[in-house]
């Protein structure tokens, strides 16, 4: 019974994530409706990752699926720092990568548990071979499509949000 709570605690909050971390990919940064939705996400990412690692019914021990939430909580954390700490260089710049990076993560994860029922789908005996199989294709998948937009979006960031350097007298 306890693990169906955090099973399902863990699928709603993840369900939360995913629909905040969407719309904040889509709307225009630095507004109150970003903050407030940003917030969310953050709070929704905690719990997700918390409870991720109450979860062992894969391998019944901490597995790949626990260090991808490791990660994930890094670039929450790493996401988050450049907001608070003074002088970061490119604070914008970093948090809208790094949070778009958990974003990425969670598209990941997400597709990674939708491509892992295949085989339960189709009828096909499902081992770590073709669980691993499947969590690889499906992150590469959204891996690669999440950096060809990321690669799209920093550019604009650094354009948009970067501070102009102090540039010195040549007295």
């Amino acid at each position: 019974m306890p693990h169906d709570i955090i099973g399902w605690t863990h699928t709603i909050f993840a369900l939360i994530a995913l629909i905040t971390g969407s719309l904040i990919l889509i709307n225009p940064k630095g507004s109150l409706f970003h903050i407030r939705t940003g917030t969310i996400y953050i709070i929704s990412m905690i719990i997700v990752c918390a409870s991720a690692f109450l979860i062992y019914r894969v391998h019944k021990t901490f597995g790949i699926l626990h260090f991808f939430a490791i990660i994930n909580t890094a670039t929450l954390i790493m996401g988050m720092t450049p907001m608070y700490i003074k002088n970061f260089k490119q604070p914008i710049v970093s948090h809208l990568s790094w949070m778009y990076w958990s974003v990425i993560g969670l598209y990941c994860a997400f597709a990674a548990e939708l491509f892992t029922r295949l085989p339960i789908i189709l009828n096909i005996k499902n081992n770590y071979g073709v669980f691993y199989l499947l969590v690889g294709l499906s992150t590469g998948i959204v891996g690669m499509t999440g950096s060809w937009f990321f690669k799209k979006k920093k550019s604009y960031w650094e354009v948009k949000f970067s501070k102009p350097q102090n540039k010195l007298n040549d007295n």
